[in-house]
């Protein structure tokens, strides 16, 4: 019986994705977790590199398009599956996206806060670039003194904790099937139960913004094309 159970979500964007499943399967734990890369529609070609890794890796591959017809993002879809196997395994549930790449005890001591904080929800690493400063999403973080903050602000599922406890209080199959995305209302929901969210200052991952999309880098520098381009990306979903 695994204790937690890791997943990541994958679309393309091959280089990063590679980098995060190393650094996962390289942690270094005092428990038994479980990996799970999900596959959300990517090229014949990442699709098959992935399905060559995973024969022979530590980890399990889900190409969703087994799954389902509908068109990327899937991360409803996602979050239903692994909530399920993981109450099913009494476990934790930690979310690395796959554009971070995690420390060799980050699992290990998000587990640990999970045991040791009041009433902990959802516990996430801080990001930060490859030099070590603190960046997108948690940028309001930059003013805060290394340790753990508990905050009413949203929390990314970029390196997130959900604990079993919250697992067993809220379905993700009551999330609004019209979205793509949730750590919003996950993270508003955590909140709404009674538990409180933790933002760990001093447990950095290193976090590559938007590998997977990168016309969102578009929203700082050309905006006028962002909003172009994520017309697009709804219309051809619809």
């Amino acid at each position: 019986m695994s204790r937690l159970h890791v997943v990541t979500p994958v679309k393309d964007s091959l280089v990063t994705t590679l980098r995060t499943i190393d650094s996962v399967v390289s942690s270094v734990t005092s428990f038994a977790f479980d990996y799970t890369v999900y596959n959300d529609f990517s090229t014949a070609e990442t699709t098959a590199h992935l399905e060559s890794l995973a024969a022979v890796g530590h980890w399990t591959l889900v190409n969703l398009q087994e799954l389902t017809s509908h068109p990327s993002p899937n991360y409803r879809l996602v979050l239903e599956i692994a909530q399920g196997r993981a109450m099913a395994d009494d476990a934790h549930l930690l979310i690395v996206e796959s554009d971070v790449v995690v420390g060799r005890e980050t699992l290990q001591r998000l587990y640990d806060y999970a045991a040791t904080l009041g009433a902990p929800g959802m516990i996430a690493a801080v990001t930060t670039d490859p030099d070590g400063r603190i960046n997108f999403p948690y940028l309001y973080a930059r003013r805060f003194a290394p340790g753990v903050v508990a905050t009413r602000k949203r929390l990314s599922f970029c390196c997130t904790l959900l604990t079993r406890p919250y697992l067993g209080a809220f379905a993700f199959a009551d999330l609004d099937p019209s979205k793509s995305w949730f750590d919003v209302p996950v993270s508003r929901k955590s909140l709404a139960l009674g538990f409180t969210n933790y933002l760990v200052t001093a447990l950095p991952v290193t976090h590559a913004p938007h590998s997977s999309r990168p016309w969102k880098h578009l929203k700082y520098t050309r905006p006028l094309q962002y909003w172009w381009e994520k017309l697009t990306q709804q219309r051809d979903r619809i």
